[in-house]
């Protein structure tokens, strides 16, 4: 049940929501030179950046209110973290270029309680497991060969650490074809000690 005090943040519809970190400016600027040298990645805006905590979905208003509301409880100390190493999704037919995220408990407690907050809130729980990392590119027609020497020359790459401080509620809208989702804050979540 929603607060009748706290004014209605979504619009009158339903929304393809997600709970990440954003990754601060500093360290997306230096990942942006490292997005090249693989022929047929369609690499991500530098504004779409970001470490996923929990995917929900397409969500109506009601349920979004209610996750609002189950993200707002969760408390968690700010933490630090740093980008490093590489890889792709997809065995056979690679979808996806990313960047790995430095292993943390607090890290992997805050999508815990994320995906929990979505099961609470009605919103069905993701059924993959959960990989902290950061999108860079999506993968169709790529040269395999290519690929691997992208990953072999970040398989060493670390960010200078940053701490994590906040997490947001996204919501994505698909553009035109071919063209990269826009993603909006819907609602900030500080972490505090």
């Amino acid at each position: 049940m929603t607060d009748p005090a706290r004014p209605c943040l979504f619009a009158s519809m339903s929304l393809r929501v997600f709970a990440a970190l954003p990754l601060p400016p500093e360290i997306v600027e230096r990942v942006l030179p490292l997005m090249k040298g693989v022929p047929g990645a369609k690499w991500r805006p530098p504004e779409n950046l970001h470490i996923t905590l929990a995917f929900y979905g397409e969500l109506d208003e009601d349920v979004i209110e209610e996750l609002d509301l189950e993200l707002g409880r969760i408390a968690i100390p700010p933490f630090e973290l740093r980008l490093e190493g590489t890889g792709h999704f997809g065995k056979a037919e690679p979808s996806a270029l990313w960047l790995g995220v430095s292993e943390n408990p607090l890290l992997l407690d805050l999508a815990r309680r994320c995906a929990k907050a979505g099961q609470r809130a009605g919103a069905p729980p993701d059924k993959r497991n959960y990989h902290a990392h950061v999108t860079i590119a999506y993968l169709g027609e790529t040269d395999f060969v290519r690929l691997q020497k992208f990953e072999k020359r970040l398989n060493l790459y670390r960010s200078e650490p940053f701490v994590a401080d906040r997490f947001h509620l996204y919501s994505s809208r698909q553009r035109k074809p071919g063209k990269a989702n826009v993603y909006e804050v819907e609602a900030e979540y500080p972490l505090l000690a």
